[in-house]
């Protein structure tokens, strides 16, 4: 890639830090100059190739910041070890464009960023569950077509969820943000299907029935089922906020779509291979009164044949977590692990990673997902 589509920051630094993509904030910036680094970002919005980062990073470079769109395996952890990196962080919590073993074989420690996008996220699967529930997406195409001739009584008419159940798929921090939210703001009851119970999360619920029966409303429960299908029967409407991986890859198919009521929800902000695109299409298809919203996708950018003519599925291009806030925290999360541990600071070993928000975060590495492979010390 022409060098024009680069600028540098900080020419003078001793230590060459290559990103691979512009990130939001200025703070991130402020956290990489300050250990002296020297820092080299593409400035266009193509997704490099395995070929244009290794060629990025030449044959001298000290820390990486890539993104979740490029592909980190055996061949740019090989280029990283050559060129002297000691330390790559993806930009994004999840890690499944990195092959983790690849990494660790060529001693590079992996950083991701997570902490900052629980409630951001959570809030896009809450808005995304009611546009689905009351067609907004439909509507707005609807009105802006110059199709609105006056209020009629079945226009568009939607779902209610207000009182019903929801189901969530991964109790984890973003789906009990999710579910706490649909709970107080919506009185709903709560389902969920994880492999560990969450004691916080129905504690909390039973606190908050209290309250609403206190306060002239209706008892609410939550309940955790032992299998998916169960959930996926009984839902009004399903979230799911799980990890991708073996076991999750096509956890719902065209089989478990039929479980689900005729008129149920889905809502997916986690990984899009979850999903298995082309079945939710066939299914949507089949059931009008069936909605899906999808802010991922089983092989982005590109989305399964028929989906974007379908008015029951909603879909919106991978921005759950596109808040400046949570962009600009993520940026400083993924400098901060470059940054510690091109000084030599240890992991961080608490779940609070806000400090490393601050102008004076941690001498630590906020999250480094081979620690404990590589024997990267852990903050005392």
């Amino acid at each position: 890639m022409a060098r024009k589509n680069w600028k540098t920051i900080n020419s003078a630094g001793s230590r060459r830090v290559v990103v691979t993509k512009e990130l939001c904030g200025e703070h991130w910036l402020q956290v990489l100059q300050e250990a002296d680094c020297r820092i080299e970002i593409c400035l266009s919005d193509n997704i490099l190739t395995i070929q244009e980062i290794a060629a990025a990073v030449g044959v001298r470079c000290d820390g990486v910041i890539g993104q979740l769109t490029e592909d980190w395996g055996v061949e740019l952890f090989s280029s990283l070890r050559s060129a002297g990196v000691t330390v790559y962080s993806n930009y994004a919590v999840g890690y499944n464009n990195i092959d983790r073993a690849s990494a660790t074989a060529a001693g590079i420690p992996v950083g991701n960023t997570p902490g900052v996008l629980t409630e951001t996220t959570a809030e896009m699967a809450v808005a995304l569950t009611f546009c689905a529930a009351r067609r907004v997406g439909e509507a707005e195409r609807f009105l802006r077509q110059r199709n609105y001739r006056g209020w009629l009584p079945n226009l568009l008419v939607g779902e209610l969820l207000n009182g019903k159940t929801v189901g969530i798929i991964g109790a984890g921090r973003i789906g009990s943000a999710y579910a706490r939210m649909m709970v107080e703001g919506h009185k709903m009851n709560v389902i969920y299907f994880d492999l560990l119970p969450n004691n916080d999360l129905e504690r909390f619920i039973v606190s908050y029935s209290e309250f609403n029966i206190a306060h002239g409303g209706r008892p609410l429960f939550c309940r955790r089922v032992e299998h998916v299908d169960e959930l996926l029967a009984e839902a009004d409407c399903v979230s799911i906020h799980t990890v991708l991986d073996d076991s999750t890859y096509h956890l719902i198919n065209g089989d478990r779509l039929k479980l689900m009521k005729e008129d149920a929800i889905l809502i997916n902000t986690s990984r899009g291979p979850v999903i298995d695109e082309a079945a939710l299409v066939a299914h949507a298809a089949e059931n009008p009164n069936f909605k899906a919203s999808l802010d991922v996708f089983e092989e982005e950018p590109d989305l399964a044949d028929g989906l974007t003519e379908l008015d029951n599925i909603v879909a919106v291009p991978h921005i759950a977590s596109a808040t400046q806030w949570t962009r600009s925290g993520m940026a400083s999360l993924a400098a901060c692990n470059v940054a510690g541990l091109l000084q030599g600071y240890p992991a961080w070993n608490r779940p609070d990673i806000e400090a490393f928000l601050s102008d004076t975060p941690p001498r630590a590495a906020p999250s480094i997902v081979n620690a404990k492979e590589l024997g990267i010390p852990l903050l005392q």
